[in-house]
C-alpha cells in the first residue's frame, strides 16, 4: 500500500502560485487556498511572554536583594531576628506581633521556684572587675568626690536569698570611686525563679553619649559617633546599655550630634543627655526641654515611673502606651532607664516582665521618674567593659544577666540600633578629696 502525505493531495493549479513564477507554493500558501485562516507570524506573542519573564524576575529579585541585604547589614542581631525585622518592615507588622505574642503566650516563664545558682554575684571589692581598693586601716588617701552608696533595695518575695537586693560593686573604678553598683532581685512573688538587675550609675564619675546605629535612625551626617563606640575612646568606656524601640513605634523622636532623626514630641518620655555628660529622664515638655545644653534626645513612649511611684494606668494598658511590641499581658525581656532623686542614672533590666513588674523594679531601685526602653532578649543589653590591648577590639566586655543576647564586641563594632555608652570622665575634670581606709 503506497502511503501518501497530505501535502501531496492538491491539484496542479494548487501548486501554481498565484504570482505565476512557476514556483512551488508554501504549506501555509496551499492551506490558505483550501479556506483554513492561518495566523501571521508577528511575534507579539513571544514579546508578551519575554515582557511577563522580565517583570516577575524584578519583582523577585528586589524582594530577594532586600532580604539578602537585612541578612548581611552591620549589626550583632541574630539571622532570624534580622528574618523578623525585615518582614516586619515589608508589610507583615501584623503577623509578626501575632507570631510572637503567640509564642510568648505559650513560653511563659515557670511559676513558683528559685534562680538557678542564686542571685548573681559580680565579685568583690577589687576582684576582677576592677572595683575599689580601699587603702591600709588607719591611712588616707584621695578619691574623686563620688555620690554617696545608695541604699540596698528591699526585696519583694517575702524570703531574700543570699545578696538579694544587696548593692555590689560593678565595673570599673573612677578616680579611686565606685562608679556602678548593682543590684538583683525577683521582680514579683509569682515568678521566683526569675531574677531582675539594676545598674546604678554616678554621673560626677560617668559622662553619658547617645551612639545612633546604622539601621535605626540610620542615614548619614552622624560624624565619627555612629554604630559603635570609636576604637579611640574606648579607654575610658565603661558601661553600654540598648536605647528604645524603632522609631517607627517609639511614638516619639530622636536628636543627636545637632541633629534631628524624628521630631521631639511634647509629653512624650525622654531621656536626656546635657553637654556636660549628666543624663535626665522625663517627660517632654514638663520635666525637660530643649535649651544650649541639651545634646541628645531619645524618646519612648511614655513614662512609667512619675513622682517616685509607677504610673496610673498600667494593669489596665492594651493600647500602644507602654509596649508596642507585646502589649501589657505578655511577659518578656524588658528593660528601662530612670534617674534617682540625688541624680544617679539607673538602667533595669529582666526576663518574664510586664510593664507593672518594670516599673515596680525601677520604683524600689530608686527611680523618681522612669521609662521603658526596649524589649526583647535580642535588643535587651548592658555590657561592662575595661581596656584590654590584646583585643582585637581593645577592650572586653560582661554582660549584667545571664540570657541576654550577649556578644563581646557589641558596640565595639557597627550595631544596628542606637545605644547609651557611658565614659570614665578625664582625671582633670575630677575634684579628689581625702577618703579614709
Amino acid at each position: 500500500m503506497t502511503m501518501v502525505d497530505p501535502a501531496d493531495d492538491v491539484t496542479a493549479a494548487e501548486r501554481e502560485p498565484s504570482g505565476g513564477a512557476g514556483l512551488p507554493a508554501s504549506r501555509s500558501e496551499r492551506l490558505g487556498k483550501r479556506g483554513v485562516h492561518v495566523a501571521p507570524r508577528t511575534g507579539r506573542s513571544g514579546r508578551i511572554v519575554r515582557r511577563t519573564i522580565v517583570t516577575i524576575a524584578v519583582l523577585l529579585i528586589l524582594p530577594v536583594w532586600s532580604f539578602a541585604h537585612a541578612m548581611t547589614a552591620p549589626g550583632s542581631a541574630p539571622l532570624s531576628a534580622r528574618a523578623v525585622e525585615w518582614i516586619s518592615d515589608h508589610g507583615g507588622r501584623p503577623l509578626v506581633v501575632w507570631a510572637e505574642k503567640v509564642w510568648l503566650d505559650h513560653h511563659k516563664p515557670p511559676v513558683g521556684g528559685s534562680p538557678v545558682g542564686g542571685i548573681p554575684t559580680v565579685g568583690p571589692a577589687g576582684g576582677p572587675n576592677q572595683n575599689r581598693t580601699p587603702g591600709a586601716p588607719g591611712t588616707s588617701r584621695l578619691v574623686a568626690a563620688h555620690l554617696r552608696r545608695p541604699s540596698n533595695v528591699a526585696p519583694i518575695v517575702a524570703h531574700p536569698l543570699p545578696h538579694e537586693g544587696v548593692w555590689q560593686p560593678l565595673g570599673r573604678t573612677v578616680g579611686g570611686a565606685q562608679s556602678m553598683y548593682a543590684a538583683f532581685f525577683r521582680p514579683d512573688r509569682v515568678h521566683t525563679s526569675l531574677v531582675s538587675g539594676v545598674v546604678w550609675m554616678d554621673p560626677t564619675l560617668l559622662s553619658a553619649r547617645l551612639v545612633p546605629g546604622v539601621q535605626d535612625p540610620g542615614g548619614g551626617g552622624w560624624g565619627q559617633w555612629y554604630g559603635e563606640v570609636p576604637r579611640w575612646a574606648r579607654g575610658a568606656l565603661v558601661s553600654a546599655f540598648n536605647a528604645g524601640f524603632y522609631l517607627r513605634e517609639s511614638q516619639g523622636g530622636f536628636y543627636a550630634n545637632g541633629r534631628y532623626a524624628k521630631p521631639l514630641l511634647n509629653g512624650a518620655a525622654s531621656l536626656v543627655i546635657y553637654r556636660n555628660g549628666t543624663a535626665n529622664v522625663g517627660a517632654w515638655g514638663r520635666d525637660v526641654r530643649m535649651t544650649p545644653d541639651v545634646v541628645a534626645v531619645r524618646q519612648n513612649l511614655r513614662l512609667i515611673v512619675d513622682n517616685g511611684r509607677p504610673v496610673a494606668g498600667l494593669t489596665a494598658d492594651t493600647s500602644n502606651t507602654w509596649g508596642a511590641t507585646y502589649g501589657n499581658t505578655v511577659l518578656a525581656w524588658r528593660s528601662a532607664v530612670g534617674v534617682t532623686k540625688d541624680g544617679a542614672l539607673l538602667f533595669g533590666a529582666g526576663d518574664g516582665l510586664s510593664a507593672v513588674s518594670l516599673a515596680s523594679v525601677m520604683q524600689r531601685a530608686g527611680a523618681v521618674r522612669a521609662m521603658e526602653m526596649d524589649i526583647n532578649h535580642v535588643w535587651v543589653t548592658f555590657n561592662t567593659y575595661k581596656p584590654n590591648p590584646h583585643s582585637p577590639y581593645g577592650a572586653t566586655s560582661a554582660a549584667l544577666l545571664p540570657g541576654m543576647w550577649y556578644h563581646p564586641d557589641r558596640y565595639l563594632k557597627l550595631d544596628e540600633r542606637d545605644f547609651v555608652a557611658m565614659f570614665a570622665r578625664p582625671p582633670s575634670t575630677l575634684r579628689m578629696t581625702p577618703a579614709h581606709g
